[in-house]
């Protein structure tokens, strides 16, 4: 048994994120995802509460001014927040609480959870970023350039995070993902389970 493991994942938009904690998620039943809170619309097959809170622009505000929110910015003209009630009720001891949001989120958010387990995920090129950014087809060349030039200052963050994961092949992305899962939860400090002096649960 461990305590509870926020995880912070962020990367650049179109760097594969939200697959990869998806397919995380699917086979580690241990982990589960804090659901953010937006003002964008939902995106076809996304469903309130399960992957995003979608909110009013008026309804957001108003909870900000309640200071319900840890961390809260605007991204290409919508709101995004993280809710702290939501994260100190998933982390809950022997699970861990993956939170997806920007570097900015992150460094708010670890000011309250300076324990958090910040992992990075960069594409392997900028030019390989722009190929799946436009494969998507769902943003006019205006708003990928507006994604390209966030995505540069975003990459120059990933020397904040404890861990970087390089998302060239998904499955080899994937494996070193579930590896920083296992390896935090090895360790010594988390252990609740064994005793100081070694001996396990032994009498």
């Amino acid at each position: 048994m461990h305590d509870g493991i926020l995880f912070i994942v962020s990367a650049p938009s179109g760097a594969g994120k939200t697959s990869l904690v998806r397919a995380l998620l699917e086979r580690d039943p241990g982990l589960g995802l804090s659901v953010s809170a937006t003002t964008r619309g939902p995106r076809p097959g996304e469903r309130d509460g399960v992957h995003y809170h979608f909110l009013a622009v008026e309804d957001f505000r108003a909870e900000v001014a309640a200071g319900a929110f840890l961390e809260h910015a605007e991204v290409f003209g919508n709101l995004y927040g993280t809710r702290e009630a939501d994260v100190r009720g998933g982390l809950v001891p022997g699970r861990g609480l993956i939170l997806e949001i920007d570097w900015q989120g992150a460094r708010q958010v670890r000011t309250r959870f300076p324990a958090a387990v910040g992992i990075f995920i960069l594409p392997p090129s900028g030019a390989e970023l722009e190929r799946r950014l436009r494969t998507r087809g769902t943003d006019s060349d205006t708003v990928i350039a507006g994604r390209l030039a966030q995505a540069r200052e975003d990459c120059t963050h990933w020397g904040d995070y404890d861990y970087v994961v390089v998302n060239d092949c998904f499955e080899t992305a994937l494996a070193d993902l579930a590896a920083v899962v296992a390896a935090e939860r090895l360790r010594t400090a988390r252990r609740r389970d064994l005793s100081a002096t070694g001996d396990l649960l032994w009498p």
